[in-house]
């Protein structure tokens, strides 16, 4: 990544594509070394990150990770699920975030250089065609070394530049010590509970359980 030193810069972390992608590589993210990351290659303004909660869960799972973020540097951004049934009777959740990582990264632009787009997710190609005009240059995080790749070709293009998320798996993932204990195992919604507005699997509730740091 071409990064320089005096340059502002935001993230902007879709959390189910990126917990997908760290996944299909078989590591999980440090979230604690993730952000202390990319404050070395600038001054870090903001790192936004986006999920949708089922809020009238006995348990949210993505909850622990929701509140170590909330402190430990990331600015949450959050909605609650939508609940319906398909036409085969099968219970959905809707928790698409989209339009609003787009809106806060247009509000973004005016006050930063550089933006650093956590997703593969091509509906995202306009929006960084968008901000590029106004100046601001832009990185996707995400991967092609995945079966299959987990990058939409028409976002890679358009990006200034392209960070393969493997090529940053020794800086940002978390060391396992031991065993790990069943209620500590990550969980993930299978494509058969979430699917987002355009109909496409999405998995928005998620838990990676700790994030390389303590409260």
């Amino acid at each position: 990544m071409i990064s320089y030193r005096e340059e502002k810069t935001a993230l902007f972390i879709d959390g189910s594509n990126l917990y997908a992608a760290a996944r299909a590589l078989g590591f999980d993210i440090d979230y604690k070394k993730l952000l202390g990351y990319f404050s070395q290659k600038g001054r870090l303004l903001r790192a936004f990150y986006y999920t949708a909660l089922v809020e009238d869960a006995e348990y949210s799972p993505i909850r622990p990770l929701i509140d170590w973020l909330d402190y430990n540097g990331y600015t949450m951004v959050t909605k609650p699920t939508k609940e319906f049934t398909d036409s085969s009777g099968r219970r959905k959740v809707k928790g698409n975030m989209d339009i609003e990582l787009a809106i806060d990264v247009m509000e973004m632009a005016e006050h930063v250089d550089h933006i650093v787009l956590f997703s593969g997710d091509g509906d995202f190609r306009r929006l960084v065609e968008a901000v590029q005009r106004k100046g601001v240059r832009v990185s996707v995080v995400s991967t092609v070394r995945s079966s299959p790749p987990m990058v939409a070709d028409e976002l890679r293009r358009q990006a200034d530049s392209f960070i393969e998320l493997m090529d940053i798996e020794g800086e940002i993932a978390r060391q396992h010590q031991g065993p790990r204990r069943d209620d500590r195992q990550e969980r993930f919604a299978g494509p058969d509970d979430f699917d987002d507005e355009d109909g496409e699997d999405e998995a928005e509730v998620i838990f990676q359980d700790r994030t390389g740091g303590r409260r």
